[in-house]
């Protein structure tokens, strides 16, 4: 569907959207940025194009918000492949090997204490190398680029979180190729920067069966979760229908206030504070921890950039509930480091 030029806006603020597979996450900013009219669309963290679910949309001045979001925990529902390894770790890359699930077979049938054995290997804080088909850049190029080269590429390990890994259903013996492969189900929570389809590579690695990824949905980035995403025919249908309204139609947006207040801790302001913060001026430190970016670097197809290191935020509020800054705590005092209303 086209939307002319200029006749559809939307207010700055995020948007929550189901990913459809398929698509790139640049894909999904550039439909949104035809269907919004605006080039100010940006997300807070990449989807492969295999994967589905949550993708956190920036418009407007909350494209500057993003660089926040990206260091947010995410989920994941995720399915891994044992038996059986690919040159991306996911099921979009040819196939490298199928050796069979057998060491997780005992008499036919998976052996769950191994399985899980491997599992808890993989749980809290772990050095993960992400996968080799990825956009990380070694020497001014992806990585991605250099594999199709047929390069070798050896990435460097970073230090990630796995706060949760579970087995969801019983894992199930499949053949492939004529060998048997074991298909489990999981859900993941992890910290920004990990990579799901590593986890399936060095799941398999570790039980001796090798592995890869076969499904991924991205279920919560932060506080955003699949409740609210929608998909991209839904935000495209409600442009459409507004399409005989006279004056600007645009598309529902989650507010600037209701992003930083569901994301960060909350500190309210009196008329002074806030007349102090409009114009970048401290205040007496917020003496609360905070939530801090990740340190993560977004993806680069998105217009964010994120400065690793950043410090703890709190979202402050105007008497009127409105969102004004983001203010870090650093030298004894609440610094403003991003003014979303400024006088």
């Amino acid at each position: 569907m086209d939307i002319p030029r200029g006749r559809a806006t939307a207010p700055d603020g995020l948007l929550v959207v189901d990913k459809p597979q398929g698509w790139t996450s640049h894909d999904v900013v550039a439909r949104t940025r035809r269907l919004a009219a605006t080039k100010k669309v940006g997300h807070a963290g990449t989807l492969d194009p295999m994967a589905t679910g949550v993708l956190v949309l920036g418009v407007g001045r909350a494209t500057r918000l993003l660089t926040y979001l990206v260091g947010a925990d995410k989920e994941y529902t995720a399915t891994v492949r044992l038996g059986q390894t690919t040159l991306t770790d996911d099921a979009e890359g040819e196939v490298t090997a199928t050796p069979g699930a057998g060491p997780l077979l005992w008499a036919g049938a998976v052996d769950c204490a191994a399985l899980e054995r491997a599992l808890a290997a993989l749980r809290g804080p772990i050095s993960q190398v992400p996968s080799a088909v990825s956009a990380i850049k070694v020497d001014g190029r992806r990585a991605y680029a250099r594999v199709r080269q047929g390069e070798e590429v050896a990435l460097a390990a970073r230090a990630v979180t796995i706060h949760s890994l579970e087995v969801t259903a019983p894992p199930r013996a499949v053949e492939v190729s004529g060998a048997v492969v074991v298909d489990v189900d999981v859900d993941v929570v992890c910290s920004s920067g990990t990579y799901v389809r590593a986890l399936a590579r060095d799941l398999g690695t570790a039980l001796g069966t090798g592995g890869h990824l076969t499904a991924l949905r991205r279920t919560r980035v932060g506080p955003f979760t699949l409740a609210q995403a929608r998909p991209v025919a839904d935000l495209a249908a409600e442009v459409a229908a507004q399409g005989d309204v006279a004056g600007p139609v645009g598309l529902r947006t989650v507010t600037l206030t209701e992003a930083a207040t569901a994301a960060f801790p909350v500190r309210r302001l009196d008329e002074a504070q806030t007349r102090a913060v409009r114009v970048g001026k401290f205040l007496p430190a917020t003496g609360t921890a905070g939530v801090a970016a990740a340190g993560q670097a977004p993806d680069p197809e998105g217009p964010t950039s994120n400065r690793a290191g950043h410090p703890p935020v709190t979202a402050a509020l105007a008497p009127d509930g409105h969102v004004v800054a983001l203010l870090a705590d650093r030298d004894g005092a609440a610094r403003p480091v991003l003014v979303l209303d400024p006088a």
